[in-house]
């Protein structure tokens, strides 16, 4: 593979000779005259490519398709540090805490079973329970806020 090209219309071209086929763990090529390793990923339109600790995402589109992704807007993740999420399906067994009260890191907050094993959910920080989204019996799914700080 012979390839010519710059990295969005940005800085000089480069020039890249590989044997390297999609499926290959790890690129070994050329890159203007220096040899080079790289370790390769799928994801979802693109690869992760990792070399000497540092970890980039290449996108690969057509023409068509990279116009429309220039014109996508940048999802943010949620923030979630005032939420109490359930770490994997189950049921809540108990609320240990009240709507108001003052909770300190390591005290437990609620339990939630799952796959007849029973997780105690405990505060990773100091904080107040500003609300209580769930009650004992309630089915949860993976991410299902259980409740709030203030």
């Amino acid at each position: 593979m012979h390839f010519v090209g710059t990295c969005g219309d940005v800085g000089p071209a480069r020039v890249l000779l590989s044997s390297w086929k999609p499926g290959d763990p790890v690129w070994t090529g050329v890159i203007d005259g220096q040899s080079v390793a790289v370790q390769v990923r799928p994801v979802t339109n693109g690869f992760v490519l990792a070399h000497r600790g540092v970890e980039v995402r290449a996108f690969v589109y057509t023409a068509c398709e990279a116009a429309a992704a220039r014109l996508m807007p940048v999802k943010k993740a949620p923030d979630t540090a005032k939420w109490l999420l359930c770490p994997m399906p189950g049921l809540v067994r108990s609320i240990e805490v009240k709507e108001g009260q003052e909770v300190k890191v390591g005290e437990t907050l609620a339990v939630v079973e799952a796959m007849k094993m029973e997780n105690v959910l405990r505060a990773e920080r100091d904080a107040t329970v500003k609300a209580i989204k769930v009650k004992p019996g309630d089915s949860l799914a993976v991410d299902a806020v259980i409740m709030e700080f203030a």
